[in-house]
Protein backbone atom coordinates (compact mmCIF):
# COMPACT_ATOMS: atom_id res chain seq x y z
CA UNK A 1 0.00 0.00 0.00
CA UNK A 2 1.34 3.42 -1.01
CA UNK A 3 2.25 5.84 1.78
CA UNK A 4 0.11 8.93 2.25
CA UNK A 5 1.39 12.05 0.48
CA UNK A 6 3.75 14.24 2.48
CA UNK A 7 2.85 17.83 3.27
CA UNK A 8 5.57 18.91 0.82
CA UNK A 9 3.83 16.96 -1.95
CA UNK A 10 0.50 18.55 -1.08
CA UNK A 11 2.04 22.02 -1.02
CA UNK A 12 3.76 21.57 -4.37
CA UNK A 13 0.58 20.20 -5.93
CA UNK A 14 -1.42 23.11 -4.55
CA UNK A 15 1.08 25.57 -6.08
CA UNK A 16 1.01 23.81 -9.47
CA UNK A 17 -0.30 26.10 -12.21
CA UNK A 18 -2.34 23.93 -14.62
CA UNK A 19 -2.33 26.43 -17.49
CA UNK A 20 1.42 26.97 -17.60
CA UNK A 21 2.66 23.66 -16.19
CA UNK A 22 4.82 25.55 -13.70
CA UNK A 23 4.79 26.09 -9.92
CA UNK A 24 3.87 29.36 -8.28
CA UNK A 25 6.73 30.93 -6.34
CA UNK A 26 9.46 28.92 -8.03
CA UNK A 27 12.17 31.35 -6.84
CA UNK A 28 11.68 30.52 -3.18
CA UNK A 29 9.94 27.16 -3.58
CA UNK A 30 12.72 25.15 -1.98
CA UNK A 31 12.46 27.16 1.25
CA UNK A 32 8.77 26.40 1.73
CA UNK A 33 9.21 22.78 0.67
CA UNK A 34 11.78 22.43 3.46
CA UNK A 35 9.38 24.17 5.84
CA UNK A 36 6.67 21.71 4.77
CA UNK A 37 8.94 18.77 5.59
CA UNK A 38 9.71 20.22 9.02
CA UNK A 39 6.00 20.89 9.49
CA UNK A 40 5.23 17.25 8.69
CA UNK A 41 7.80 16.13 11.23
CA UNK A 42 6.29 18.52 13.77
CA UNK A 43 2.75 17.24 13.17
CA UNK A 44 4.01 13.71 13.81
CA UNK A 45 5.91 14.97 16.88
CA UNK A 46 9.24 13.84 15.45
CA UNK A 47 10.93 17.22 15.94
CA UNK A 48 10.73 19.97 18.53
CA UNK A 49 11.89 23.57 18.59
CA UNK A 50 13.67 25.66 21.17
CA UNK A 51 14.07 29.41 21.29
CA UNK A 52 17.48 30.77 22.26
CA UNK A 53 17.94 33.75 24.59
CA UNK A 54 18.51 35.92 21.51
CA UNK A 55 15.17 34.91 20.03
CA UNK A 56 16.42 32.62 17.26
CA UNK A 57 14.76 29.24 16.81
CA UNK A 58 16.46 25.85 16.66
CA UNK A 59 14.86 22.59 15.62
CA UNK A 60 15.99 19.18 16.82
CA UNK A 61 14.93 15.58 16.30
CA UNK A 62 12.95 13.68 18.90
CA UNK A 63 15.01 10.59 19.79
CA UNK A 64 13.71 7.23 18.54
CA UNK A 65 11.10 8.97 16.36
CA UNK A 66 12.75 8.63 12.95
CA UNK A 67 10.22 8.54 10.07
CA UNK A 68 10.15 5.78 7.45
CA UNK A 69 9.50 8.15 4.54
CA UNK A 70 12.82 8.81 2.74
CA UNK A 71 12.27 12.53 2.20
CA UNK A 72 11.22 13.12 5.80
CA UNK A 73 14.02 10.90 7.09
CA UNK A 74 16.75 12.88 5.31
CA UNK A 75 15.70 16.07 7.09
CA UNK A 76 15.20 14.29 10.41
CA UNK A 77 18.73 12.89 10.12
CA UNK A 78 20.05 16.40 9.44
CA UNK A 79 18.80 17.64 12.81
CA UNK A 80 19.32 14.39 14.70
CA UNK A 81 22.91 14.95 15.82
CA UNK A 82 22.18 18.36 17.32
CA UNK A 83 19.52 21.11 17.14
CA UNK A 84 20.04 23.46 14.22
CA UNK A 85 18.73 26.93 13.48
CA UNK A 86 15.57 26.74 11.38
CA UNK A 87 16.85 29.49 9.10
CA UNK A 88 19.91 27.38 8.28
CA UNK A 89 17.97 24.13 7.87
CA UNK A 90 15.65 25.53 5.18
CA UNK A 91 18.31 26.48 2.59
CA UNK A 92 20.37 23.38 3.41
CA UNK A 93 17.73 20.69 2.87
CA UNK A 94 15.42 22.59 0.54
CA UNK A 95 17.36 22.43 -2.76
CA UNK A 96 17.26 18.61 -2.70
CA UNK A 97 13.48 18.42 -2.35
CA UNK A 98 12.03 19.70 -5.62
CA UNK A 99 12.92 16.85 -7.97
CA UNK A 100 11.92 13.89 -5.78
CA UNK A 101 8.71 15.68 -4.83
CA UNK A 102 7.79 16.26 -8.47
CA UNK A 103 8.61 12.63 -9.25
CA UNK A 104 6.25 11.48 -6.51
CA UNK A 105 3.45 13.68 -7.84
CA UNK A 106 3.93 12.22 -11.32
CA UNK A 107 4.07 8.66 -9.98
CA UNK A 108 0.80 9.18 -8.09
CA UNK A 109 -0.92 10.64 -11.14
CA UNK A 110 -1.41 14.00 -9.39
CA UNK A 111 0.51 15.66 -12.24
CA UNK A 112 1.06 14.31 -15.75
CA UNK A 113 4.06 14.58 -18.02
CA UNK A 114 4.05 14.87 -21.79
CA UNK A 115 6.68 15.18 -24.53
CA UNK A 116 6.19 18.14 -26.84
CA UNK A 117 8.14 19.44 -29.80
CA UNK A 118 9.50 22.96 -29.86
CA UNK A 119 9.54 24.58 -33.32
CA UNK A 120 8.72 21.15 -34.69
CA UNK A 121 12.24 19.95 -33.97
CA UNK A 122 13.24 19.59 -30.35
CA UNK A 123 11.37 17.45 -27.85
CA UNK A 124 10.96 18.49 -24.24
CA UNK A 125 9.05 17.24 -21.24
CA UNK A 126 6.23 19.41 -19.92
CA UNK A 127 4.06 19.02 -16.84
CA UNK A 128 0.30 18.85 -17.29
CA UNK A 129 -2.66 18.53 -14.89
CA UNK A 130 -3.25 15.06 -13.50
CA UNK A 131 -6.55 13.28 -13.99
CA UNK A 132 -7.18 11.97 -10.49
CA UNK A 133 -8.67 15.20 -9.13
CA UNK A 134 -6.42 15.41 -6.07
CA UNK A 135 -5.30 18.97 -6.74
CA UNK A 136 -8.92 20.10 -6.95
CA UNK A 137 -9.55 18.48 -3.57
CA UNK A 138 -6.60 20.31 -2.00
CA UNK A 139 -7.68 23.65 -3.47
CA UNK A 140 -11.23 23.11 -2.23
CA UNK A 141 -10.01 22.29 1.27
CA UNK A 142 -7.82 25.38 1.52
CA UNK A 143 -10.50 27.59 -0.05
CA UNK A 144 -13.06 26.35 2.49
CA UNK A 145 -10.77 27.45 5.33
CA UNK A 146 -9.61 30.77 3.88
CA UNK A 147 -12.76 31.91 2.10
CA UNK A 148 -15.67 30.11 3.72
CA UNK A 149 -14.43 30.10 7.30
CA UNK A 150 -14.49 26.32 7.72
CA UNK A 151 -12.87 24.82 10.81
CA UNK A 152 -9.59 23.36 9.55
CA UNK A 153 -7.80 20.19 10.53
CA UNK A 154 -4.09 20.47 11.38
CA UNK A 155 -2.83 19.45 7.91
CA UNK A 156 -5.09 21.86 6.03
CA UNK A 157 -4.15 24.61 8.49
CA UNK A 158 -0.48 23.92 7.86
CA UNK A 159 -0.99 23.73 4.10
CA UNK A 160 -2.80 27.07 3.98
CA UNK A 161 -0.20 28.71 6.22
CA UNK A 162 2.66 27.35 4.10
CA UNK A 163 1.00 28.55 0.89
CA UNK A 164 0.78 31.98 2.50
CA UNK A 165 4.38 31.73 3.70
CA UNK A 166 5.49 30.99 0.13
CA UNK A 167 4.30 34.42 -0.96
CA UNK A 168 2.40 32.80 -3.81
CA UNK A 169 -1.12 32.53 -2.44
CA UNK A 170 -2.22 35.41 -4.66
CA UNK A 171 -1.27 33.38 -7.74
CA UNK A 172 -3.99 30.85 -6.90
CA UNK A 173 -6.64 33.45 -7.67
CA UNK A 174 -9.41 32.92 -8.87
CA UNK A 175 -9.38 29.35 -7.51
CA UNK A 176 -8.80 30.89 -4.09
CA UNK A 177 -9.93 34.54 -4.37
CA UNK A 178 -7.26 37.02 -3.35
CA UNK A 179 -9.07 39.32 -0.92
CA UNK A 180 -8.25 41.19 2.27
CA UNK A 181 -10.33 38.68 4.25
CA UNK A 182 -8.29 35.80 2.83
CA UNK A 183 -5.07 37.63 3.70
CA UNK A 184 -6.25 38.17 7.28
CA UNK A 185 -7.24 34.53 7.72
CA UNK A 186 -3.95 33.29 6.23
CA UNK A 187 -2.00 35.49 8.63
CA UNK A 188 -3.98 34.04 11.55
CA UNK A 189 -3.03 30.53 10.46
CA UNK A 190 0.61 31.57 10.09
CA UNK A 191 0.57 32.69 13.72
CA UNK A 192 -0.85 29.34 14.80
CA UNK A 193 -4.46 30.42 15.40
CA UNK A 194 -5.93 27.06 14.40
CA UNK A 195 -8.77 26.80 16.89
CA UNK A 196 -9.97 23.53 18.33
CA UNK A 197 -8.35 21.43 15.62
CA UNK A 198 -4.86 22.60 16.48
CA UNK A 199 -3.79 19.60 18.50
CA UNK A 200 -1.16 19.77 21.24
CA UNK A 201 0.26 23.12 22.29
CA UNK A 202 3.82 21.96 21.67
CA UNK A 203 2.96 20.92 18.11
CA UNK A 204 1.36 24.30 17.38
CA UNK A 205 4.33 26.15 18.88
CA UNK A 206 6.72 24.14 16.71
CA UNK A 207 4.63 24.65 13.57
CA UNK A 208 4.32 28.36 14.29
CA UNK A 209 8.09 28.79 14.64
CA UNK A 210 8.82 26.81 11.47
CA UNK A 211 6.33 28.66 9.28
CA UNK A 212 7.21 32.13 10.55
CA UNK A 213 10.90 31.42 9.99
CA UNK A 214 10.16 30.20 6.47
CA UNK A 215 8.50 33.55 5.78
CA UNK A 216 11.60 35.38 7.04
CA UNK A 217 13.97 33.29 4.93
CA UNK A 218 11.84 33.43 1.78
CA UNK A 219 11.39 37.20 2.03
CA UNK A 220 15.13 37.66 2.49
CA UNK A 221 15.76 35.54 -0.61
CA UNK A 222 13.30 37.60 -2.64
CA UNK A 223 15.04 40.82 -1.64
CA UNK A 224 18.38 39.41 -2.80
CA UNK A 225 17.03 38.23 -6.17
Amino acid sequence: MAEAPTLAEDLMLLLFQPRSGTFAGETTLYYVLAAAVLADLALEERVRVETTPTGTVRVGAVAERAPSDEILRATWDHVADRPRFVQSVLPTVGPQLRQPTVERLIARGDIGQESRRVLGLFGRKVLVPGKNGRRAELVAGVRAVLVEGAQPGPRVSALAALAWASGSLSQLDPEIPWTSAVTTRAQELERGSWGAAAGGEAVVRTMNAIIINSVIVANAALRRS
